[in-house]
C-alpha cells in the first residue's frame, strides 16, 4: 500500500486535476455566473504558464514530496499520530481536517504580513475569477506554502493516505471554488455548510478590501464561520462586483512576465490585515 501511494501519487493527482478542470471549464461555458470582459485567450495561457513554473520549481527545488515525507515520518515514528494509537480511519480524517485548518491559517497569514501579501496578491490581481485563477499562485508563495505543509505533516504525523487525500481535495476544490459556474441559490446555501462554494469564495476576490479579507477557506467552510472571517455575499452582488485589487487594473499586468516580478513592484498597498477600517 505504501509503495503504491508513492508510485502512483503523481498519476492520481494529475488524473483528479485534469478531470475536474475539464468538467468545471465546460460548466463555465454552459452556465457562467458572470460575463467575462477579459478574454480567455489572454488570461488562460499566462495563468497556466504560472502553473507550469510552479510545478517545475517544486519538483526541482524540494527534495521530498508531501506524501513521501509522510512515509518517512511514519517509518521513523515522527509526529503525533505516529506516537499514539488510533484507528487508521480516525487518523486519516483528523489529519485531513488539521491540514485544512493549517491551510486556512496560512492563507490568513499571507493576508496579514505585508511581505507575504506581496507574493499572494498576484493571485488576487487576476481581473476575472475562473478555473485558471485557482492555479495562479506566485512560485515563491508555492514554495513557502509547500514548506509549511511539510512542517505540519511532520508535526501531525499525518498518514500518507491522509496527505494524498488532502492534496487531491486541495487541488480539485481550488479549481471548483474559483470556477465561474452558476449554482442555484438554495443549493449553494446548503452546500456552503460543507464545502467552500464558488459564490462563497468569489467574495474573497472582490476589489473591496474588507471583502478581500474574508472567506479564507479552500476546502472546509467551517473555519471562516468559527473564527469570524465569513462574509455571505459581496455588497455589490456577484454580477456587479469588481474582481481584483486596486493596484493592477491594466490587462497587460496579466502577462506571465509581469506576474512573476509583481511582488517587487510598487507598495504592499492597503489590503494587508490590520489596516484601519477607515482606510478600507
Amino acid at each position: 500500500m505504501r509503495d503504491a501511494l508513492f508510485t502512483y501519487e503523481p498519476l492520481i493527482r494529475l488524473g483528479a486535476f485534469a478531470g475536474v478542470f475539464v468538467l468545471m471549464a465546460a460548466w463555465e461555458v454552459l452556465t457562467p455566473r458572470r460575463p467575462q470582459t477579459v478574454a480567455r485567450n489572454w488570461r488562460w495561457p499566462n495563468n497556466l504558464g504560472v502553473l507550469a513554473v510552479d510545478v517545475l520549481l517544486v519538483r526541482v527545488g524540494l527534495p521530498v514530496t508531501t506524501v513521501s515525507l509522510a512515509l518517512v515520518a511514519e517509518a521513523h515514528g515522527v509526529g503525533l499520530f505516529n506516537m499514539i494509537t488510533l484507528p487508521a480511519w480516525a487518523s486519516i480524517i483528523v489529519s485531513v481536517i488539521l491540514l485544512d485548518l493549517a491551510i486556512y491559517l496560512q492563507h490568513v497569514l499571507f493576508h496579514a504580513v505585508p511581505a507575504l501579501w506581496r507574493l499572494h496578491r498576484m493571485h488576487h490581481a487576476d481581473l476575472e475569477v475562473d478555473v485558471t485563477t485557482g492555479l495562479r499562485f506566485h512560485p515563491v508563495e508555492i514554495l513557502l506554502s509547500t514548506g509549511i505543509k511539510l512542517a505540519v505533516i511532520a508535526a501531525v504525523g499525518a498518514p500518507a493516505a491522509a496527505v494524498l487525500i488532502f492534496e487531491v481535495l486541495l487541488n480539485i476544490t481550488s479549481i471548483f471554488n474559483h470556477s465561474n459556474i452558476r449554482i442555484p441559490a438554495d443549493i449553494d446555501r446548503a452546500l456552503r455548510w460543507f464545502v467552500v462554494t464558488p459564490d462563497m469564495h468569489r467574495v474573497h476576490h472582490s476589489v473591496v478590501r474588507r471583502e478581500t479579507n474574508s472567506n479564507f477557506g479552500f476546502n472546509l467552510p467551517w473555519w471562516d464561520r468559527l473564527l469570524g472571517t465569513y462574509r455571505a455575499q459581496p455588497a455589490a452582488g456577484h454580477a456587479a462586483m469588481t474582481i481584483g485589487i486596486e493596484q493592477f487594473r491594466d490587462p497587460r499586468e496579466l502577462g506571465l512576465d509581469r506576474m512573476l516580478v509583481q511582488p517587487l513592484r510598487g507598495e504592499a498597498g492597503g489590503y494587508p490585515l490590520g489596516m484601519r477600517e477607515a482606510d478600507q
